[in-house]
């Protein structure tokens, strides 16, 4: 773990060397792209991995001020690699000086331990992401007016804010990929980590490419609530098993949150985008209302919602059978148990537990009578 202190350095190169060190050699490349401003032979490619590019001046009148408005293009990638370098520095700071010092007191088991990490790491990011996607949305006209999610597309031309949203959101979710590597992730959690990190990526790329931000962010932002409200709901229980009302709001609020996505999702590529005035494919104007985009975007977007509706329910029922059991095992160790019924012996004349007095004659008694 970067900025970590061992006693033992390992190998220089090693795989431990590389785990332990990660963060500080991350830190020493963004360094380098930062004193690349520095001098007037490299600035203009370093400007190009720390400033978002395509930027537009638009004139909406000729008594307003011009606006700035950007575009993608290839360069964004220049973009999203440093701001990846970012996220790994602030990830490594939030497990080092937050969720260690956390851990160090819960005393978990390495199976919690993993979960806290991942939940803790995760919360954190949803819970900025959804500030600032509201921030963003509370300056549109989504609240008074739906129509704009598909008004006048292509929507080419993004503010400031959007672009570099969408930059931080792709930069963020890459940068989970070697995190799999840095944070030793047990092998039986890589594939459910890799399932939700590669949907995040092809579904935000894929509304950022296909001019398609609008839609993505009014997407994300009630999603990212309710994954912001399922891991703290975690972090809560792994601090107290008891503490267990928040995943009740959160399987409400879950089944809110698909509903409004198909809804929104129909809404736009079924009935919004087939009435615009722009139809056609075109890579030059940024256009990609066809039949096929919109079906393929409108299917991939419902089967991710079954995927994780099945998930849900699993999970569901998963944990209604734990309860059960735990019921089951609770009635078990309540209930009375049932006393044991005294002996009744038949030998020797005894009956009811009382020897008589003749049966205690000793044998030569016993033949002398006999005679």
């Amino acid at each position: 773990m970067g900025f970590r202190k061992k006693n033992k350095s390992p190998p220089v190169l090693s795989h431990e060397f590389v785990i332990q060190n990660h963060a500080d050699m991350v830190s020493c490349l963004a360094m380098i792209i930062l004193l690349g401003l520095m001098f007037e032979v490299t600035a203009k490619f370093a400007i190009m991995f720390i400033t978002v590019q395509y930027n537009v001046t638009q004139v909406l009148d000729e008594k307003s001020e011009p606006v700035n408005l950007y575009q993608y293009g290839p360069k964004d990638v220049a973009t999203v690699f440093f701001y990846l370098l970012i996220a790994v520095i602030l990830h490594a700071l939030i497990q080092e000086y937050i969720l260690d010092k956390i851990n160090r007191r819960l005393h978990l088991s390495k199976t919690k331990h993993s979960k806290f990490n991942e939940s803790g790491q995760l919360a954190a990011f949803y819970l900025f992401s959804f500030i600032w996607g509201c921030s963003i949305l509370t300056a549109e006209e989504f609240a008074t007016n739906p129509t704009f999610l598909w008004e006048g597309y292509p929507h080419t031309n993004m503010v400031f804010q959007v672009k570099f949203f969408y930059i931080c959101q792709i930069a963020y979710w890459l940068h989970a990929l070697p995190e799999l590597y840095f944070q030793k992730v047990r092998k039986e959690d890589i594939p459910r980590q890799l399932y939700y990190i590669c949907l995040y990526v092809v579904h935000i790329s894929g509304a950022y490419i296909l001019n398609l931000h609008r839609l993505g962010l009014v997407l994300l932002v009630p999603h990212y609530l309710v994954e912001l409200l399922f891991h703290a709901s975690r972090l809560f229980y792994f601090s107290d098993e008891n503490k267990q009302k928040g995943f009740t709001l959160w399987a409400l609020l879950f089944v809110i949150a698909r509903l409004l996505t198909l809804t929104l999702s129909v809404l736009t590529f079924g009935f919004g985008l087939p009435r615009t005035e722009n139809h056609g494919f075109s890579l030059a104007e940024g256009n990609f209302n066809v039949l096929t985009v919109r079906m393929t975007c409108l299917a991939a977007i419902c089967l991710t919602q079954a995927w994780m509706m099945w998930k849900f329910i699993n999970f569901q029922l998963k944990k209604w059978r734990e309860h059960s059991q735990i019921q089951a095992s609770k009635k078990k160790t309540v209930s009375p148990k049932s006393k044991p019924h005294k002996r009744e012996t038949t030998k020797g004349g005894a009956a009811n537990g009382v020897v008589k007095s003749e049966d205690k004659m000793s044998p030569r008694s016993r033949k002398a009578k006999a005679s």
